[in-house]
């Protein structure tokens, strides 16, 4: 890559249904390891990084943002910001408040918005295209990216090329919503359309003009939920009032399909979006027979199928299976024929109405400090795996309906219990009485683990009055 530096805007909301039960709304796809090394948000950090690109700009919301930026950081990316949003307003929002905030610098700055749960192999190739779309950004244009299909998709949107070519790039004619099959079937016969793969380059200005055209009001609130964000731990948190302003609206529909500065580069490389369960066994490696195996999974005369067991303690056996997609957890199991496993997204909605905890939750919660998981659950104890980082601290609390014990299985803890304060090693516990203010830390360089037993009449995560805490969370907050 060559100058002038191009600054990635990493989008990671959403919640990935597509792909239960390891993606779910509290620890989405693109945290996952699906395919290669690395989550996808990793991957695409990596690939978005090093020579010819400034540190990224990430967008995301509160419940994951100590995730991004611990994924960020095992993968040796330092982001340049992190801007939280208040609530869920969809992509068009996202990118016009980093669009504001880098120009607040320099608003003829390069941006690139790209999706954080692509599966891209070919970095140089991705990159080259990149290149390809600097000419056109840096005149003015909105340079899209397009994928040529090689097949009759109704997963994705589609582009339609114009006739010519200027500074490199081609002509976009139209976008095509989600097609049906027939019609998916024509545009791959007749060519000149390319699959849509979501990603945008811009200069900041070129952006914000595109609202101050287009989507005026939104302009006004997220210029003011930028203007009013504060600083949170290292983050930017947008002004919740401005941004609950904001309509829920994607770029495509907000801006893009509207202005006439749209053009296009056809990247010649792998790329898929992992949308759902097909998508990712047609990217997995598999044996003869078609059968591809992930985790602990083994496969006797099985065809065309994927196998994945996420559950180190969990052994999935498949037996005769053809075209079958089999997904183990430690807390859900999906069986499904290849030609369902579109319909997944509405399924988890049924189980939501049915007051189904796996649809949205895994028993591994993420927090600021490291996680906890939950091994047992009964109706008056609760057993917990709880793993600290090293120098993190949960917060100072007490409970109404429960004790606690806590048994240090590696590592050191230091132990707040009121007035006293003392170091628990390994293969050392300690009582927590009803009532009692307290707090655990890693004093130590690794992780810390425990072992907590919970006793008493209510164990849910809400019972916590806390006192001090150096994430801000607020009374009721988990962990």
């Amino acid at each position: 890559m060559t100058a002038p530096d191009i600054t990635p805007v990493i989008l990671c909301g959403g919640s990935g249904t597509r792909l239960w039960p390891v993606s779910r709304k509290s620890f989405p796809k693109q945290f996952i390891k699906l395919i290669g090394e690395g989550s996808l948000f990793q991957q695409s950090g990596q690939r978005l990084s090093g020579a010819g690109f400034a540190a990224p700009l990430v967008v995301t919301n509160s419940d994951f943002r100590f995730i991004a930026t611990q994924q960020m950081g095992d993968a040796g990316i330092d982001p340049g910001a992190v801007l939280i949003e208040p609530l869920a307003r969809n992509t068009a929002p996202a990118l016009l408040a980093a669009a504001l905030f880098q120009a607040q610098t320099d608003a003829q700055a390069l941006m690139l918005a790209a999706p954080s749960d692509h599966y891209i192999t070919q970095a140089d190739v991705f990159r080259d295209s990149l290149q390809r779309g600097v000419p056109a950004a840096r005149a003015g244009q909105i340079v899209t990216f397009g994928i040529a299909p090689d097949k009759p998709e109704t997963g994705y949107g589609y582009l339609e090329l114009g006739t010519g070519e200027a500074d490199g790039a081609l002509p976009l004619k139209r976008f095509v919503e989600k097609p049906a099959l027939a019609e998916a079937e024509r545009m791959l016969a007749a060519g000149g359309y390319l699959w849509n793969a979501g990603i945008f380059m811009y200069t900041a200005q070129v952006m914000i003009d595109a609202f101050a055209a287009h989507a005026p009001d939104m302009l006004e609130h997220v210029r003011l939920a930028v203007d009013r964000a504060q600083p949170d731990l290292g983050f930017l948190r947008l002004d919740p009032d401005a941004w609950s302003r904001c309509k829920d609206i994607s770029i495509d529909f907000a801006i893009m399909e509207r202005v006439d500065n749209l053009s296009v580069i056809a990247h010649q490389g792998d790329w898929s979006d992992l949308g759902g369960w097909n998508a990712v066994y047609e990217h997995a490696e598999s044996d003869a027979k078609g059968v591809a195996l992930q985790g602990t999974a083994y496969a006797v005369d099985c065809e065309d199928s994927l196998l994945r067991s996420d559950n180190d303690s969990l052994q999935l056996v498949g037996l005769g299976l053809k075209n079958i997609i089999a997904v183990a957890m430690a807390d859900a199991v999906l069986v499904a024929d290849r030609s369902r496993v579109a319909e997944l997204g509405d399924v988890v909605k049924d189980m939501r109405k049915a007051e189904i905890n796996q649809a949205d939750t895994f028993p591994k919660d993420h927090r600021p400090w490291g996680f906890f998981e939950t091994l047992i659950l009964s109706g008056r104890f609760q057993v917990k795996r709880i793993v600290v980082n090293p120098g993190a601290a949960l917060s100072l609390q007490s409970h109404v309906h429960r004790s606690e014990h806590w048994i240090v299985v590696a590592g050191t803890a230091k132990v707040t219990i009121d007035d006293k304060v003392q170091l628990v090693c390994e293969n050392e516990s300690v009582y927590i009485p009803l009532g009692a203010i307290h707090r655990m830390e890693n004093p130590g360089k690794v992780p810390m683990e425990l072992i907590e037993v919970q006793t008493g009449s209510y164990l849910g995560e809400d019972d916590i009055t806390r006192y001090e805490d150096v994430y801000a969370r607020g009374q009721g907050a988990k962990g």
